[in-house]
């Protein structure tokens, strides 16, 4: 893509937990319309630098502008949505009481008819009446995306959405985030399974912290030049790890010669 507008835009972004380095000068770039996936072992920095963008943690270094603005602005013009990881429902209410309650925290009018085009959006409009609490997990996770689509967003940020979804639902997941790419949503998805890295537009490759490379899937695995994007992730992630273990040993020789 040539030159298009950035729905997120993040240089050197750090943030630390304790003696914990979530993220170590990360940086990113999502163009507005891209389907953007974050792809990374468990522990890399995902979910942290996602929680970032939707305005919960805050940064202690570098920059992040999502939608034009700062991140906790840009939440509150009410056109980014958030799908967790685990699923934020109330299991005792119904499907349609839990769209309604967030509905009024979102501030929608025209209540009827959004509950009912998302829930056609995720083939759940006949569970509508049904206890949340009844229903299978994968039924949670796509009312977990409803609720996420409730006010029509303009950047979906969709962290680990496919976790624990058997393949045929994993597949119907990924046709409704191209159809909602499509219409010109913006998304921000996170991963650690590597067959659904070809669904994205645009890749970072992300480890310690770290944006390892950026690119399509093709691209990465022409880079690394290996067969797959899986070796493709393990080689760009061997070849940026010895930069620092030489650094490392450097120090550590200057310290001895002290």
């Amino acid at each position: 893509m040539s030159g298009p507008e950035a729905a997120v835009e993040a240089r050197d972004v750090r943030k630390r937990f304790g003696a914990v380095e979530a993220l170590r000068g990360l940086t990113v770039t999502v163009h507005t319309g891209q389907i953007y996936g974050l792809l990374g072992p468990n522990g890399s920095g995902k979910t942290t630098f996602i929680r970032a963008v939707a305005g919960l943690l805050r940064p202690e270094g570098g920059t992040l502008t999502v939608l034009g603005r700062g991140a906790r602005e840009a939440v509150g013009t009410g056109r980014i949505g958030y799908m967790t990881q685990a699923a934020a429902l109330y299991v005792e209410l119904s499907v349609d009481e839990n769209l309604r309650f967030f509905a009024a925290l979102l501030g929608i009018h025209d209540v009827d008819r959004r509950i009912e085009e998302v829930l056609r959006t995720v083939d759940l409009l006949d569970r509508r009446r049904s206890v949340v609490g009844t229903l299978s997990g994968g039924m949670r996770q796509r009312i977990s995306l409803a609720t996420a689509l409730l006010h029509d967003p303009r950047l979906l940020l969709l962290d680990e959405p496919t976790v624990g979804v058997d393949p045929a639902l994993r597949r119907a997941f990924w046709d409704h985030f191209r159809a909602l790419a499509q219409r010109g949503v913006t998304i921000l998805v996170s991963s650690h399974v590597m067959d659904e890295a070809a669904r994205c537009d645009r890749l970072g490759l992300i480890r310690d912290g770290r944006v390892l490379a950026e690119g399509s899937a093709a691209a990465l695995v022409a880079r690394a030049g290996t067969a797959d994007l899986e070796s493709a992730f393990l080689a760009l992630s061997e070849s940026a790890a010895a930069p620092a273990a030489k650094g490392s040993a450097r120090s550590a020789t200057a310290e001895r010669n002290r």
